[in-house]
């Protein structure tokens, strides 16, 4: 039988800790471990950004957080996370609801070749959210009108996804991703393939909403996980050397691997 992930403690009980958190988080793919024991919180309304050189093991540890690695037959995670308290990983747990309550925007914008109304539409369906038109109508132009793009597309929902800019069909995947109404959204780097307009609306995008989701971001961009975050953990070969507030970790870190990717001496 699926056990159903629900909080076993009250909502509104300790949410000023953590919404997530991982404690000895170890991944492997085949004999490489690629993720050292990893210890982190994820605070509730707060962007939380992953920095790091490539390679050090940000995204490995992001898809750790709605179990996406489980897709990738060689990996094996170890340790333990939980969301509001419930292990992730126990026997039996429904992966599916899981990914509904722990959304994810990928790198490069991946509408489905479908209409923008049956992008935003799609989880809604299938989730069962939605108990008739109208109220499908409402959830896609809330979930359109919270990305930022409903006065760009409300003429034209018919139409195809694929035919929007690459800034607009992120905000349309993020839309997506919101449409299903879950408590955490993952991202990892969202902008890295669109242009510095586009890029500029996204973390103006991702501000608004860390007043309703808790943000876990994966970008290269020092730069941008200053704009947008309010902590952040730094990976280095596959190990997490330091995590602080973004403003302390970036204007005094604690350890000299961290000074050494800030200030360009690697990386």
């Amino acid at each position: 039988m699926e056990a159903v992930l629900e909080s076993e403690a009250p909502r509104g009980a300790l949410r000023n800790t953590a919404k997530m958190t991982a404690r000895g988080v170890s991944v492997y793919y085949g004999d490489t471990k690629a993720l050292k024991d990893v210890d982190l919180d994820i605070g509730e309304n707060q962007v939380t950004s992953l920095i790091g050189p490539s390679g050090c093991g940000k995204s490995t540890f992001l898809r750790c957080l709605n179990r996406m690695n489980d897709v990738i037959d060689i990996c094996r995670v170890e340790g333990d996370i939980t969301l509001d308290d419930i292990d992730i990983y126990r026997s039996g747990l429904d992966v599916v609801q899981l990914r509904a309550r722990v959304g994810m925007v990928f790198q490069k914008p991946n509408p489905f070749p479908k209409s923008i109304y049956d992008n935003i539409a799609y989880g809604p369906r299938l989730h069962g959210i939605a108990e008739s038109k109208a109220e499908l109508d409402d959830i896609v132009e809330l979930s359109l009108t919270k990305a930022g793009l409903w006065d760009e597309v409300k003429d034209r929902l018919l139409g195809p996804g694929t035919g929007l800019s690459g800034g607009q069909q992120q905000r349309l995947c993020i839309a997506r991703a919101i449409a299903v109404n879950p408590e955490v959204i993952l991202m990892d780097e969202p902008c890295s393939a669109l242009d510095p307009i586009a890029t500029a609306k996204i973390e103006e995008l991702i501000d608004e909403l860390r007043q309703n989701f808790t943000i876990v971001i994966v970008t290269h961009s020092m730069q941008q996980a200053a704009r947008v975050s309010q902590r952040t953990a730094f990976f280095h070969l596959g190990v997490l050397v330091e995590v602080g507030e973004t403003e302390q970790l970036f204007t005094n870190p604690r350890d000299e691997r961290t000074q050494g990717y800030i200030t360009g001496r690697f990386g």
